[in-house]
C-alpha cells in the first residue's frame, strides 16, 4: 500500500464533491444538509487557494482516499494567524492512516505559512478522539447547536498550538 498526500488540483474536485456529498447525506462531520454542487466546491477550493492555504488530496495506490484543507478561522484581521482545518476520508479507506497523513500535512503547511493556531470544530466522539491523539486540546464546546438526522448535535472546539506560547508572529498572517 502506497499512501501519498499532494496538493489538490482542479481535476480532483469531482471526487472531492462526491465524498463531501456522501458526508452531507450520511454523516455529522458537517452540518450542511444539501450537498453543494461541483461549481460551489470549486468556489470554495479557489477561496482556500487565494489565501495560500493548503487543500490536499490523499491517494492510496493512486486511488482517491480523502482530502483536507485549512481556511481562515474568522474574517477579522486580529485572527489572521489562526486557521481551521477540515478532513474527509472516504469510507473504503478509513482506518488506514489517511486522516493522520492528511492532518500531518496540513499542520506542516500551516506552520510553514507562519500560522499560530490550528482549530478543529468537530462533532462526534471519533473526531474528538482522533484530534486529541494528534495533539489537539479541548478548547470549548457549543452544546446542541446543530440539528441533523432528528437529533441535536454538539460541536467541540479543539486547538493545536503551532507556535510556543508568547512567540512573536512568524509571518504577517493571512490577508483578510
Amino acid at each position: 500500500m502506497t499512501l501519498t498526500v499532494r496538493p489538490a488540483v482542479q481535476a480532483d474536485l469531482a471526487a472531492v464533491t462526491a465524498l463531501y456529498a456522501h458526508e452531507v447525506l450520511t454523516g455529522v462531520a458537517t452540518f450542511e444538509e444539501t450537498p453543494p454542487t461541483l461549481v460551489e466546491m470549486t468556489t470554495r477550493f479557489e477561496a482556500v487557494r487565494r489565501h495560500d492555504l493548503p487543500w490536499l488530496i490523499a491517494e492510496i495506490d493512486g486511488d482517491f482516499a480523502g482530502y483536507a484543507y485549512a481556511t481562515p478561522f474568522r474574517p477579522r484581521a486580529a485572527y489572521r494567524w489562526s486557521v481551521e482545518e477540515s478532513i474527509y476520508v472516504a469510507s473504503d479507506f478509513q482506518g488506514r492512516g489517511v486522516g493522520r497523513a492528511l492532518l500531518a500535512a496540513v499542520i506542516q503547511a500551516c506552520r510553514a505559512r507562519g500560522m499560530r493556531h490550528l482549530i478543529a470544530a468537530v462533532s462526534g466522539d471519533g473526531s474528538a478522539a482522533f484530534h486529541a491523539a494528534q495533539g489537539f486540546r479541548h478548547a470549548g464546546a457549543y452544546r446542541q447547536v446543530g440539528y441533523k438526522f432528528g437529533r441535536w448535535l454538539d460541536v467541540d472546539l479543539m486547538q493545536l498550538d503551532l507556535l510556543p506560547d508568547g512567540a512573536p508572529p512568524a509571518s504577517e498572517g493571512l490577508r483578510l
